[in-house]
């Protein structure tokens, strides 16, 4: 599945191909899962400046491929996409839909590729003041989601993974070499994705205990 959710395509320009974001076609992997009895959703992380090529020809709908959009409006669009091809494609009684919300990063000093850290963190956030602020995606999510027809349960982990700045593999990656130093370690520190067992280990329990709670065909007994 695309991380994006939505189609990942190319267009031929006066210059030759060039990659595109369908922000109005799913991807093409739904006929694989639409008739599922659980399908979790979930994209955010890509919806960066970085990876979007900056929001300059990047984003299209229909043949329109736009200049300049910006990397939120693009989100909302294509989540309005996605919310209308579950309403029309999912069937309630038999698949139970779940969207997972935007897991919090932690990168001190800088971004992902600028330099951020999150070596040498040990302890998680005790001190709620010092939280980020709420995702504006989730905001865009939570619009969305309570304007379909469709049940979609919103397993909203933002927050709870805000507390959990030592979560993330930091310089501890596959390719961590112990003899590189820390002015290194720091252009290649992972603040984004997390450790296992940990974090995400809490939310496969929240997911089960929403399905238990649910009480579908054999989670009754």
């Amino acid at each position: 599945m695309s991380p994006f959710i939505v189609q990942e395509s190319t267009l031929k320009g006066k210059n030759g191909t060039f990659e595109t974001l369908r922000l109005d076609l799913m991807d093409q992997t739904t006929k694989k899962y639409k008739d599922a009895d659980i399908i979790v959703f979930n994209t955010g992380h890509w919806w960066t400046h970085e990876k979007t090529s900056k929001g300059e020809d990047y984003y299209q709908e229909g043949n329109h491929v736009y200049p300049r959009l910006k990397a939120l409006d693009a989100y909302k669009r294509a989540l309005t996409t996605w919310a209308t091809w579950v309403d029309r494609h999912i069937d309630p009684n038999q698949t139970r839909v779940f969207f997972r919300g935007y897991s919090t990063t932690h990168f001190w000093g800088g971004q992902w590729n600028s330099g951020g850290q999150c070596h040498k963190e040990t302890e998680p956030i005790f001190n709620e003041t010092y939280l980020q602020k709420y995702p504006s995606k989730m905001r865009v999510v939570e619009y969305v989601i309570h304007n379909m027809k469709t049940p979609v349960v919103y397993m909203n982990i933002s927050r709870l993974t805000d507390y959990r700045k030592d979560g993330h593999p930091s310089i501890y990656r596959k390719d961590y070499k112990p003899s590189t130093t820390d002015q290194n370690n720091s252009l290649f520190e992972d603040c984004s994705h997390w450790c296992l067992p940990g974090v995400p280990d809490t939310w496969n329990e929240l997911l089960y205990v929403s399905l238990l709670k649910d009480g579908r065909g054999t989670w009754n007994t």
